[in-house]
């Protein structure tokens, strides 16, 4: 069992990824403002993640195809393939270009103190810094391997946290199976499910288990990397929340800043909370920094058919495109409005239309042979299906601040 632990590591990318700082800070809220409620919100998220991405690791390890690559493949109609790729590209690369500043600048929140070096906190340059020389040196094991750390941290940061502050085991098991939507909390659901399905990911799961398991036999270990890196990355979510809960639970409250963030730890750490707390956005928004460039690069090399893997220079150029424009714009304090109202657009669009291409996909003989869907699988993912073009739906709506 060990040694199957050993060799897992694409799925704690994706773990990765959807750890950012708007996961902490939506989780840190959703407990904060509703107590243990919406946990049940989580758990769906998981699970939903769990089917959605297992799909994907099937077709890297048996197809041996990213999910770009099945979608040319798929896409015969000439005007149907430029209307994918065009809105693969444009969400994906612009879309994560704005998403990488907020990455960017959450990982810095709490440590603004670091001396600026070219009108740049110095910190945010040694995180961009540190991101390039990972990226560019296009060692998947190595990108692998320090993704696997900062999760471990996270995890062991929050869940921490949560164990400590004693929270009520009978609370969490209601908010786990009795769904409740309070009043106003539609958008903290939506929310909750945003920041853990997650469109990019699909691209670089597929990608990364293609990656690292060259064989065809990989498949169990493939779906052990799944469940256990996709569980984990939820579990650290919860324990967010749980954590937000149990600080909150006598006087619920809106979230605004880091300072906020660390009240909910004081009971047991005092005045180094904000610190603690600190250093989880961090490790989340450095993660993430991370795997948000190279999904772009991964989804736009197999939609154009891009050779040579990370090593091709558009490749590099594509990924290193994003990373510098989020810290451009991190650096320069602006909040990239309209990059990030167009990234909702796209995605709210995106996500639904991936998972009906997904299930397309994976139910084709001549690409998958005998590991095409089972018809369980085919309805749960269905249900997923309409739950994220709602999830879409409200992501527009919101974009556009029609509510």
């Amino acid at each position: 069992m060990l040694k199957k632990l050993r060799q897992l590591g694409p799925g704690m990318i994706v773990a990765a990824a959807f750890i950012g700082p708007g996961t902490v800070t939506t989780a840190s809220m959703a407990g904060a403002g509703y107590g243990y409620t919406l946990l049940w919100a989580m758990l769906f998220s998981i699970l939903a993640t769990i089917i959605l991405q297992e799909m994907t690791a099937r077709l890297g390890t048996q197809a041996k195809m990213g999910l770009g690559q099945a979608i040319r493949y798929k896409s015969t109609n000439k005007f149907l393939k430029y209307l994918s790729f065009g809105l693969v590209i444009s969400a994906i690369v612009i879309g994560n270009a704005a998403y990488e500043s907020g990455n960017l600048a959450g990982a810095v929140m709490g440590f603004e103190d670091f001396p600026p070096i070219f009108g740049i906190n110095s910190l945010l340059l040694l995180i961009g810094i540190t991101a390039f020389i990972l990226l560019f040196l296009g060692k998947y094991k190595y990108i692998e391997r320090f993704l696997i750390l900062l999760v471990s941290i996270m995890g062991v940061v929050f869940i921490l946290a949560a164990v400590l502050l004693h929270p009520s085991i009978i609370e969490i098991l209601k908010g786990l199976f009795i769904p409740v939507i309070p009043e106003k909390a539609g958008l903290m659901v939506m929310g909750l499910i945003g920041t853990t399905v997650v469109p990019y990911n699909l691209f670089l799961h597929a990608s990364a288990t293609k990656t690292k398991w060259k064989n065809g036999d990989s498949l169990n270990l493939s779906r052990l990397d799944t469940i256990l890196s996709v569980s984990l990355g939820g579990l650290i979510t919860m324990a967010i929340m749980i954590t937000s809960a149990v600080a909150f639970q006598d006087s619920p409250q809106e979230i605004d800043g880091i300072e906020a963030l660390g009240e909910q730890l004081k009971p047991i750490l005092g005045d180094w909370s904000t610190y603690f707390i600190a250093f989880g956005f961090l490790a989340a928004g450095f993660s993430s920094s991370i795997t948000a460039p190279l999904a772009a690069a991964f989804a736009t090399s197999e939609i154009l058919d891009w050779k040579d893997g990370l090593s091709n220079k558009k490749f590099k150029m594509v990924w290193a495109f994003v990373l510098l424009t989020g810290i451009i714009i991190a650096s320069l304090g602006i909040r990239p409005t309209s990059l990030i109202l167009f990234a909702q657009v796209a995605n709210g669009l995106l996500l639904p239309i991936l998972a009906i291409y997904l299930i397309w996909i994976v139910n084709d003989k001549a690409l998958m042979g005998k590991h095409v869907n089972t018809k369980l699988i085919n309805v749960i993912g269905v249900v997923v299906i309409v739950v994220t073009f709602l999830l879409g739906l409200k992501s527009i709506i919101s974009a556009f601040e029609i509510i």
